[in-house]
């Protein structure tokens, strides 16, 4: 995919409040409803932590409200800004005090962060590699002939990262998988027109030669 696609340069963001904010907006939505709550959050409050915090509950419902499932989301927003502001915002700092599985367990403990979202912020936040088997990346892997893609989960427990695999591998190679699901796994599934088919077809015959 590096080879065809180039650099993926993911995720996009000024810095990574904006990815905090952002991993949970784009929940259940397409990226456009999400930038929308996304730039209207930023315009009020440029994401400076306090001024989020001192937003009441209505007032960023109606920020956010393009985004879908608002108020489920703002409940979240101000969850995880209370969450890292009562560790100072100190990314390394939180990075380097508990293991990574005790870390993606304290995330998946703040409401509104699932399974996608906190490997998000392992991998974008907190500069740790891990796998996140978002939806194109399972509707990828079923092609690939990987059972039991039905879920995040599922998927995630047959995949693991080389262990010389470095953050910024880890970030593009989720970049490289969504531009590929944008590319070729859209509702009207390309994947057989795809270099990878292509590839994987090659690989097959000489498995069978």
């Amino acid at each position: 995919m590096l080879t065809h696609m180039g650099p993926s340069g993911w995720w996009p963001a000024d810095d990574k409040r904006d990815i905090i904010v952002g991993a949970i907006l784009v929940q259940n939505t397409a990226w456009q409803n999400a930038d929308v709550g996304l730039n209207n959050l930023k315009h009020r409050t440029r994401l400076d932590p306090e001024a989020v915090l001192a937003l009441t509950q209505t007032e960023l419902i109606d920020l956010i409200r393009a985004s879908g499932f608002y108020r489920n989301k703002a409940k979240a927003i101000h969850s995880v800004f209370q969450w890292f502001n009562d560790r100072s915002w100190d990314y390394a700092g939180i990075a380097t005090s508990a293991t990574q599985a005790e870390l993606r367990k304290q995330l998946l403990a703040l409401p509104g962060v699932g399974q996608e979202t906190a490997d998000v912020y392992l991998v974008y936040i907190f500069d740790l590699p891990t796998f996140i088997a978002d939806s194109y990346t399972r509707r990828l892997f079923k092609h690939l002939g990987y059972q039991q893609t039905d879920s995040y989960q599922h998927l995630k427990k047959q995949v693991s990262l080389p262990s010389n695999f470095t953050a910024e591998m880890a970030q593009d190679f989720h970049g490289q998988l969504d531009e590929f699901g944008k590319q070729y796994l859209q509702r009207e599934d390309t994947f057989g027109d795809s270099f990878l088919a292509q590839e994987l077809f090659e690989y097959q015959q000489t498995q069978e030669s």
